[in-house]
């Protein structure tokens, strides 16, 4: 075996992996990018061991040709992701992700640095190789972290639409779905089926739409807004579309806008009070008996 067969990161690894541990955990307690808020250090012990036990691993097996795509590295790149994706729930930064890999070369690069002190060639080589491994590890980590960030920041969005969209009884055979901020497709199709599984949970016959807190009214918003009454007529329930202000009847007359056939009110009071009308009720002052 050559010098530098024997100082290689595979070496390196596989002979003081004991000695490297502790050395490369303490050097993650003192970064700056650690956030001891999200992670303890029990926490962190496990993970870095965990990692460096794969890392032994694969590089002992003949993988270190530097392409983390390989199925020898299936375990180190699944071990990786998961931690990536924990991170990325917990609220770490993808800095601050990437790091736990790249702090690790300090104390790999000390330990080459001492093997090889009288061997400067050597050296240069070994510390480029796993510079250029642990970089490739350590950029891996930032793309799992981020599709797990967009995997969370689109769930938060669904649960968002979700509680923005609440479909409330009003009475007995009426229900309400007050709309507060943009109605785009997205929301639309959340609003709609929302609704529609309440029509189907409660039997109501009327829904009222209200728009009060929808900004603006376009050509878009109408063509939503009509979908949602056309689906909630073939579920049998009639809309009603309360909030129509002034500026959002100009808008709609100025766009041409068909809302033939469908009852519009100008506040939820007058759209709750024609609901009750067609349910054969009506709400009126209470008689006071002498």
């Amino acid at each position: 075996m050559t010098a530098r067969e024997r100082t290689s990161m595979s070496d390196i690894v596989g002979r003081y992996e004991d000695q490297l541990l502790p050395e490369w955990v303490q050097q993650q307690l003192e970064a700056t990018t650690l956030r001891c808020d999200l992670m303890n250090d029990e926490e962190l012990k496990i993970q870095s061991r965990r990692f460096l036990g794969a890392l032994r691993k694969v590089l002992q097996n003949g993988s270190a040709d530097q392409d983390i795509t390989a199925p020898a590295w299936e375990e180190t790149r699944a071990l990786l992701g998961d931690i990536s994706q924990s991170r990325a729930r917990q609220g770490f930064s993808p800095s601050e992700t990437a790091t736990f890999v790249f702090s690790l070369k300090q104390p790999l690069f000390e330990r080459m640095r001492i093997e090889l002190e009288r061997d400067p060639a050597a050296l240069a080589d070994a510390v480029w190789k796993s510079n250029i491994l642990l970089d490739k590890l350590g950029l891996y980590t930032t793309e799992v972290y981020q599709k797990g960030r967009e995997e969370v920041i689109a769930r938060q969005q669904q649960e968002m639409l979700e509680l923005s969209t609440p479909v409330v009884q009003l009475w007995d055979g009426i229900l309400a779905l007050p709309l507060i901020g943009t109605l785009d497709s997205a929301r639309t199709q959340v609003v709609m089926e929302s609704l529609l599984q309440r029509i189907v949970d409660t039997g109501a016959s009327i829904a009222v739409i209200d728009i009060t807190g929808v900004p603006t009214v376009d050509t878009l918003v109408a063509q939503h807004l009509l979908k949602t009454v056309a689906a909630a007529r073939l579920m049998g329930a009639e809309c009603i579309i309360s909030g129509i202000r002034p500026q959002i009847a100009q808008t709609v007359v100025h766009l041409g806008v068909d809302l033939q056939g469908v009852i519009t009110k100008a506040t939820i009071a007058d759209a709750f009070a024609i609901a009750l009308s067609k349910t054969g009720l009506a709400v009126g002052p209470r008689s006071t008996g002498k």
